[in-house]
């Protein structure tokens, strides 16, 4: 892993992982808001090298707030490869916390989901899922063709997998950090099939998961991450899938 910058020291109940690349003009709005939240949070900013400075923004984060983190990565690796290494990462910190949320650094996720996303790990919960397929979840901003896709991709999902859930594929999560530590070895994927391969382990683990209703909102800024290169590791993360099981 790349070197880490900030307080390792850093004493939080709610560990949360943004990944960002060319995130510069929402990164230091989304830390402030998340900020002002009524949780005891750290925030893991693991940027992939932007050249729009991200890093570099998220280094005054760090001279405002002690609990910013920062990982740069020498290039563009994949959402899969710096979510498992934002886990990595908070599970060797001094102070584990006790959970571990992912969410988009572009506003696709709201910020202020986050107190709910984190409450509803109760009774025992080790995955929630911020789900725009359950009573009250939404998509907006989203084309046809992309509503297609994730509707057949979390299909798929359930079929192939055996899985109940409603979204498979939503990146906005809170994860128990003891789940995480149970998982971590088996986590390899590069892409966006890590959310495929979390809920596979969840499923064979037998760990409760818990579904709570979210809004997801088409980038305000910028282009979307997915691309057909995407696409295609998560069908063939699915094949591998059912030649293995």
């Amino acid at each position: 892993m790349t070197q880490l910058e900030g307080n390792r020291e850093v004493n939080s109940k709610v560990g949360i992982i943004l990944p960002t690349y060319c995130e510069a003009e929402n990164i230091q709005r989304i830390v402030a808001e998340i900020e002002q939240l009524p949780l005891n949070t750290s925030i893991l900013v693991i940027d992939d090298s932007s050249p729009d400075g991200t890093a570099d923004a998220a280094r005054k984060l760090q001279k405002k707030y002690s609990n910013i983190l920062l990982q740069v990565r020498p290039q563009k690796s994949g959402l899969g490869s710096a979510i498992t290494d934002g886990f990595r990462t908070f599970l060797a910190l001094p102070h584990v916390p006790d959970f571990v949320v992912t969410m988009d650094a572009d506003y696709s996720h709201n910020p202020e989901d986050l107190p709910r996303l984190v409450s509803s790990m109760q009774d025992g919960v080790d995955l929630a899922i911020g789900s725009r397929y359950v009573e009250g979840g939404k998509t907006e901003g989203w084309p046809m063709s992309r509503k297609i896709i994730s509707r057949c991709a979390n299909a798929i999902a359930r079929g192939v997998l055996g899985l109940k859930l409603h979204d498979c594929t939503s990146g906005y999560r809170c994860y128990s950090t003891r789940f995480l530590g149970n998982t971590i070895g088996f986590l390899h994927s590069q892409t966006y099939d890590i959310q495929i391969e979390t809920v596979k382990q969840a499923h064979v683990q037998g760990v409760k998961t818990q579904e709570v209703p979210i809004l997801f909102v088409n980038r305000k800024q910028g282009k979307s991450k997915l691309n057909l290169r995407e696409i295609e590791n998560y069908v063939s993360y699915i094949c591998k899938t059912v030649i293995h099981s």
